[in-house]
């Protein structure tokens, strides 16, 4: 999602492979590999056996260089999901990357596609449904709730709407109808993904709150308020706006304070 960054400043894929390792480590978090249809997915967990788990998923990370050139490894610069992660204040949590983060985007099957216009192909949440199934097991877990960052926040929404363990799914700045976020940036349609906006009746009995930033530009929470108002279920789908708040800004930092204001969201 970061559509414009100058190259000459951007750090190695595997400086952000360790900065995140980093990130995880500093909170006794393991870092693991899962191996998951196609892809290898890049996990981080606390080792924690639970009845229910939180998954964070990550966002698109670093998918395009400027708005005509992707980029070459999609590993996130600044991994907001492992950040949301690592402050969840109760309860067990895990995290998961994209296909194609951390691990090597010049190994087969990664091409550019799968994150650019493929980034929520079939083969890809297919992959993210398999990994989500060994962190569970791996957690003892019965029920997931599922928190999505960005473009994570589609994938979210994905696999709430073929899985019958989701207990609730929360998405961050999500981008959760591809076709209207491309209308709007006038960018090139997603037309190898799957979209969120086509499952509305698979999502029916899933409880949805969409947290949305007054100043993002990147996802505009006019966008998550359509999905939501197109939606026969709205009154299980909740929005929540927050002022001052952007596409970055200030999710992890008070990530804990509004994780205890989930239980009772503004209306």
């Amino acid at each position: 999602m970061l559509l414009l960054t100058a190259c000459n400043t951007l750090p190695s894929p595997e400086a952000r492979r360790q900065n995140a390792n980093a990130l995880a480590s500093s909170h006794h978090w393991q870092a693991s590999e899962l191996q998951a249809g196609a892809f290898r997915l890049q996990a981080y967990t606390p080792q924690r056996q639970s009845e229910e788990l939180t998954l964070y998923l990550e966002g698109d990370g670093l998918a395009w260089i400027n708005r005509h050139q992707p980029s070459v490894d999609p590993t996130p610069l600044d991994p907001l999901a492992l950040r949301l992660a690592l402050a969840h204040p109760d309860g067990n949590a895990a995290y998961l990357g994209r296909p194609c983060q951390y691990l090597g985007a010049a190994h087969l099957p990664c091409h550019p596609d799968y994150w650019t216009g493929a980034r929520f192909a079939e083969e890809v949440v297919h992959s993210i449904n398999l990994a989500t199934e060994q962190l569970k097991a791996r957690a003892g877990a019965r029920r997931l709730v599922l928190v999505g960052y960005s473009g994570g926040g589609a994938v979210a929404l994905l696999l709430a709407a073929r899985r019958d363990d989701v207990v609730r799914v929360v998405t961050v700045a999500g981008n959760l109808d591809h076709a209207a976020w491309t209308a709007h940036h006038r960018l090139t349609p997603l037309l190898e993904s799957l979209n969120p906006a086509q499952m509305r009746q698979r999502l029916a009995v899933v409880e949805q709150i969409h947290l949305l930033g007054e100043h993002d530009q990147i996802v505009p929470p006019e966008l998550g308020k359509a999905f939501v108002a197109a939606s026969s279920t709205a009154h299980k789908s909740r929005i929540w706006v927050l002022p001052q708040y952007d596409h970055h800004c200030c999710w992890a930092q008070n990530w804990q304070d509004l994780w205890q204001r989930l239980a009772n969201p503004p209306k």
